[in-house]
């Protein structure tokens, strides 16, 4: 067994936590990084829609319990690289505006402690370290920049183009989609030795060709191939946080890795196992001085839990839609606002291409009765599918919490007027898409428990600001009670806007990182 005493010891090998890792690890310092899933092996079945979506080979095999006591599984999956390794790579950043207070139908978006400014310079270091490709000035909504996208945009396909002009013709601002991608074309056509291939299997699939850019791709596997001071254990399960006899310092990490129990030590110890994940781990560290939780004397750790309101819509055209890489266009016309409403609606965009083992078992409606003989075929191919996101907003009431051994998520809906406008605007459009006038509601990419189960953008769990009394992290993500405890995942945000919150993690990591080799010259 090596050394157990770090400089730095990093639990989760997300975003959150092999971004911070892959920023130090030139500095030399030892640095451990404890994972609780394992290595997902590439296969055959990583591109198998059933597999994925209806067995859900990859996720976590956790049941977790709604307020009223009714079981769940929650969207979770433990690898390394985290949850990165099924995300459809949609790295936009944070509006201007989402840092500051806004004001929605249900009420006040709370303003950040600290604004666009600060994190601008980190977004576009996390946009060429996650190899984003995108085109500046198209997004209407995008916030000012200081560099281009480092990577040019992932060329439309032929429906995909057609689809951006009707947009356009519609008085909208189409864009194109920033996503992480090792991807290597010219004219819309793969280059040879390209990772990414173009093909079917991005939005929500684990890579089989390591094309997506998750965090094991970009941050783990060259981190630990260039840098003998950063050490990865696997399977390794943190029980609980221990502190010195004053609750001031972390001193020991409790570990269970492969059935066996494991103590391991670091001058400083990173959090960062996912919003929901992190703040289950902090309240498990409860002892005599921190009696609710570790960093919890604000009584606000595991809430304020916030995730968007979210669907994913499939329209059926009368033409066959033969795009095979499908999430390229996105809309945030709608985003701030729309003529006939004050209030934000949030941000459309494209989704993966819905495939029949994807459809068959989910409910159709009774107004498919003009549907053929092989629906699911058929729906498939003539697909056109996208994904909304809303703002929903931090309640304290909306948390994650330990009753008796057992984790229950109290979640209850909110700020949902904009969301069904949202979705009305894309309705209104389906005569010009020459789709059929309904739109099937999926369920695959979030789970079956919708909404609690859909886990893929949670964020909140414990806020950052300035005010101990009000929040759980100071304005650098480390703990206000404790002087060496870190959170570097979107357990900080105090809002989460209605873009995905990747980006924003890795940004605030690649922050983070250099307040503490500040810290630690």
């Amino acid at each position: 067994m090596p050394d157990q005493h770090y400089d730095i010891i990093v639990i989760g090998s997300g975003p959150g936590g092999a971004s911070l890792a892959h920023r130090l690890a030139p500095s030399g310092l030892k640095i451990l990084i404890l994972e609780r899933g394992d290595w997902l092996k590439r296969a055959a079945a990583n591109w198998d829609p059933r597999q994925v979506f209806i067995d859900n080979l990859y996720q976590a095999p956790e049941t977790w319990y709604d307020k009223t006591g009714k079981a769940f599984h929650p969207g979770l999956h433990y690898f390394v690289g985290g949850n990165s390794k099924m995300y459809g790579a949609a790295l936009f950043r944070l509006r201007e505006r989402d840092f500051e207070e806004v004001r929605h139908a249900d009420g006040i978006s709370p303003g950040w402690p600290l604004k666009y400014d600060v994190f601008e310079p980190y977004y576009d270091e996390a946009e060429q370290l996650f190899h984003v490709h995108g085109a500046a000035g198209e997004d209407p909504t995008e916030p000012r920049r200081s560099a281009p996208y480092a990577y040019p945009p992932v060329a439309h396909e032929p429906r995909m183009q057609e689809l951006s002009d009707t947009f356009s013709r519609h008085g909208l601002h189409p864009f194109h989609m920033p996503l992480g991608i090792l991807l290597d074309e010219r004219d819309g056509q793969v280059l040879r030795r390209s990772p990414c291939i173009r093909c079917g299997a991005f939005d929500g699939y684990p890579c089989l060709t390591n094309g997506k850019a998750d965090a094991e791709v970009i941050c783990i596997d060259p981190m630990l191939e260039s840098h003998a001071n950063v050490t990865l254990l696997t399977n390794a399960f943190a029980e609980r946080l221990d502190t010195d006899a004053s609750g001031r310092t972390v001193t020991a990490v409790q570990v269970e890795r492969n059935g066996a129990k494991e103590t391991w030590s670091a001058d400083l110890v990173v959090v960062a196992c996912g919003a929901l994940s992190s703040a289950l781990l902090l309240l498990r560290s409860a002892n005599d001085r921190h009696p609710r939780g570790l960093a919890n004397g604000s009584d606000q750790l595991g809430r304020n839990y916030v995730r968007h309101n979210q669907s994913v819509l499939m329209a059926i055209t009368r033409a066959p839609n033969d795009t095979v890489f499908q999430k390229t266009v996105g809309v945030s016309d709608y985003y701030f606002g729309a003529d006939d409403f004050e209030y934000p609606l949030g941000l459309i965009q494209m989704t993966g291409k819905s495939h029949p083992d994807t459809i068959r078992g989910e409910a159709l409606p009774s107004w498919l009765e003009w549907l053929p003989d092989k629906p699911f075929e058929y729906l498939a191919r003539h697909s056109l599918d996208f994904w909304l996101s809303s703002e929903d907003l931090p309640r304290p009431e909306n948390r994650i919490r330990y009753d008796n051994g057992r984790v229950v998520v109290e979640q209850t809906d909110n700020n949902l007027e904009g969301h069904r406008r949202l979705r009305s605007k894309l309705e209104s459009l389906l005569g010009p898409m020459d789709a059929h006038p309904y739109m099937l509601e999926r369920n695959y990419y979030l789970g079956k428990d919708i909404p609690i189960g859909g886990t893929a953008h949670q964020a909140g769990t414990a806020r950052f600001g300035e005010d101990p009394a009000t929040s759980v992290l100071d304005l650098d993500c480390r703990a206000h009670e404790l002087d060496n405890l870190y959170v570097t995942d979107a357990s900080f945000f105090p809002s989460i806007g209605a873009v995905n919150p990747t980006l924003t993690i890795v940004a605030n990591a690649l922050r983070v990182a250099d307040r503490i080799a500040e810290r630690l010259k």
